[in-house]
């Protein structure tokens, strides 16, 4: 790394120590942009950047995403917060949450035997693309232990069968409870359970191997091809208890034709299934998404 990068990389994070993310949702009525940017000039805030989307404007949903700057943004937050509640957020009936932008998102990789969407994971990090800390990876296999303790990340192998679920569910519990902001599921082949769900309610994502909400379950691919389709796609997607159900967040799709086997769709397919996870991934970390009901709103 020359001095001029590392300089603006230095400046970059500088800049950050100053800067916020907010996220809100809230019944749609008139003066809830008013309201917030009144409140942020008030306190001396900043905003660089504003993204707002109405769901049905008639007694719909309004979704707002806020970047500002504020000067001694460390001292100042908690106080800043306990003002918006009281000020706006009671107000509007909002659903929000401030983020600081240097506090980097903590992530834990469960994944079983393919690497193709862990290693596009660790290479976006490993760039810095990825504005996030890959605090661990879990397996139920030990096969990739050294690729990923190579990139100096904590690697734990714990094994499931149907009769262990349970106590290795509770073992994943402890690794991760209070380290880690989110869990990404970067091809990890085992069903969560409810209870696991819980305690990571829309901070775990999922990348399934269809264009959702076709093919759901197991082996895709092969589903797919039955079906003879022309389009394969790959979904990312918080988990919960619906399997393949949850709020999507990112899809994408490229085209098949009938000389491709079911090895020709995996293969295709892999490409996609990386590239929708690690945009979910991203998007998720810089707090550009925001879940409604079955639904997300992205500000990408």
């Amino acid at each position: 790394m020359n001095r001029m990068t590392t300089a603006s990389t230095r400046k970059s994070k500088d800049a950050n120590r100053e800067r916020a993310r907010m996220l809100i949702s809230c019944p749609d009525q008139p003066g809830i942009v008013a309201a917030v940017s009144r409140f942020l000039h008030e306190h001396g805030a900043n905003i660089v950047q504003s993204d707002q989307y109405t769901m049905d404007p008639e007694g719909g949903m309004f979704f707002i995403r806020i970047e500002f700057d504020l000067n001694e943004l460390e001292r100042r937050l908690d106080a800043l917060e306990l003002d918006f509640e009281e000020v706006v957020a009671a107000r509007f009936n909002m659903r929000w949450s401030i983020a600081r932008a240097d506090r980097k998102k903590k992530l834990a990789i469960f994944v079983s035997k393919e690497d193709h969407c862990l290693l596009e994971l660790l290479w976006q990090w490993q760039a810095g693309d990825l504005d996030a800390d890959i605090a661990m990876v879990v397996s139920n296999h030990n096969v990739m232990r050294e690729r990923v303790e190579s990139f100096g990340i904590p690697y734990h192998y714990v094994p499931v069968t149907a009769e262990t679920k349970a106590e290795a569910e509770a073992r994943q519990l402890e690794l991760v409870s209070g380290k880690v902001d989110a869990i990404v599921l970067a091809r990890y082949m085992q069903i969560v359970s409810p209870t696991f769900i819980e305690n990571y309610a829309n901070r775990i994502i999922n990348i399934h191997h269809s264009f959702l909400p076709a093919f759901v379950g197991g082996k895709p691919y092969a589903q797919a091809y039955d079906r003879g389709v022309k389009i394969i796609g790959a979904t990312a997607h918080y988990v919960t208890e619906e399997l393949d159900g949850g709020p999507i967040i990112e899809q994408d799709v490229q085209r098949v034709s009938h000389r491709d086997n079911v090895e020709d769709l995996k293969r295709i397919g892999r490409h996609i299934e990386r590239i929708v996870l690690a945009r979910a991934v991203a998007w998720h970390v810089e707090d550009r998404i925001l879940v409604h009901h079955n639904k997300t709103v992205v500000f990408n």
